[in-house]
C-alpha cells in the first residue's frame, strides 16, 4: 500500500524528490486538494490577528508542485512566493495561478533561498517537509520568518477508513509487486498517527501547536491508479513491477468493488512560531 510520509535519508532523499516532476500534468489532475476548514486554520493562525490577512500577509510556500494549495491560500493573503524543485511543476503552477496576480512561481531549492528573500509572515509546507535535510530545516526555515512569523507543516496520511476491505485486500498487489513492502502490513487509525514536535522546540521556535483534519476522495479505478502514479515509492520500482502492480490493483477495484473505491487521508497541521 501507499508508503507513509517518513524522512527519508540521503542520497536516496534527493533521487525520489526529483519524481515529482516527470509528470507534472499527471500530478496536477490527480493529487487530492485539501480540506477547506484546514486552509482556514492556516489562514486564521498566520494572519497575526489582521483584521483583513490579505492586508500584507506575506507567505514562502516551498514545494508548491502545481499549485494545488497556493490557489486555496492565495485570494487570502497578500502574497505568495511559491518554490518547488521542478521546473515541469512550476510551469503548470504559473498556469493554473495565472489569475493571481500575488503569487510568484519560481524554480528553486527551499533549503538553499536566499535570506534576502525575507522575512515572511509565514512558511508553509503542504506534504513536502519530509523531503528536506532534518539536520537543518526548521533552524534554516526560521531564519526566514518574521518576529511573529509562523512555519506551518500540513503531513498528509495514508490512514484506516474509506472502502477498508479493499485497502486490506490490496495488500497482497504489493507483496506480490513490491520487494519492499513490510509483510502483512495495514493502514493505522487515524488516532494512531504521532506528530513529534521536538524538532521545533530544538531549532527555537517559541510554541508549536497541532490540529488534525481527515478527508475521504472518492476515486475511480483510473483516478486511483492515476495518484498512485504520483507517489515517489511506485515511481521508482521498476516498469515491469510497476506496470504488475497497478494491473493487480486496478482488476481488484474493477472486480470487487464496481469500479470505484473511497480512500481516507488524514493530515497534521504543525504551526511552530518564531
Amino acid at each position: 500500500m501507499p508508503k507513509p510520509d517518513a524522512d527519508v535519508p540521503d542520497p536516496k532523499r534527493l533521487v525520489l524528490r526529483a519524481t515529482f516532476d516527470e509528470d507534472a500534468e499527471r500530478y496536477h489532475r490527480a493529487r487530492p486538494s485539501y480540506p477547506s476548514n484546514l486552509i482556514d486554520h492556516i489562514v486564521s493562525s498566520v494572519s497575526s490577528g489582521r483584521p483583513d490577512p490579505a492586508d500584507g500577509t506575506r507567505v514562502l510556500e516551498i514545494g508548491c508542485g502545481t499549485g494545488q494549495a497556493t490557489r486555496l491560500l492565495a485570494p487570502r493573503v497578500g502574497s505568495v512566493l511559491a518554490v518547488d524543485l521542478g521546473v515541469a511543476l512550476a510551469e503548470v503552477a504559473r498556469r493554473e495561478l495565472a489569475m493571481f496576480d500575488n503569487v510568484n512561481v519560481v524554480v528553486g531549492d527551499a533549503e538553499k533561498l536566499d535570506p534576502a528573500a525575507g522575512p515572511f509572515d509565514a512558511i508553509v509546507a503542504f506534504t513536502m517537509f519530509h523531503w528536506l535535510d532534518a539536520a537543518t530545516r526548521s533552524a534554516r526555515l526560521r531564519e526566514l520568518l518574521t518576529p511573529d512569523g509562523s512555519l506551518v507543516v500540513v503531513s498528509t496520511h495514508h490512514v484506516e477508513g474509506g472502502t477498508s476491505p479493499f485497502f486490506a485486500e490490496v495488500q497482497e498487489c504489493y507483496e506480490s509487486w513490491d520487494p519492499s513492502t513490510v509483510k502483512g502490513q495495514r493502514l493505522p487509525e487515524p488516532e494512531h498517527i504521532i506528530e513529534d514536535t521536538s524538532e521545533f522546540e530544538r531549532s527555537g521556535f517559541s510554541s508549536v501547536s497541532v490540529k488534525r483534519f481527515d478527508q475521504i476522495v472518492s476515486t475511480t479505478t483510473a483516478e486511483y491508479l492515476d495518484v498512485l502514479q504520483t507517489y515517489s515509492g511506485h515511481i521508482d520500482l521498476p516498469s515491469e513491477q510497476r506496470v504488475g502492480l497497478l494491473g493487480c490493483i486496478g482488476n481488484l477495484i474493477d472486480g470487487s468493488y464496481g469500479g470505484r473505491v473511497e480512500k481516507a487521508y488524514h493530515y497534521l497541521v504543525t504551526i511552530a512560531r518564531r
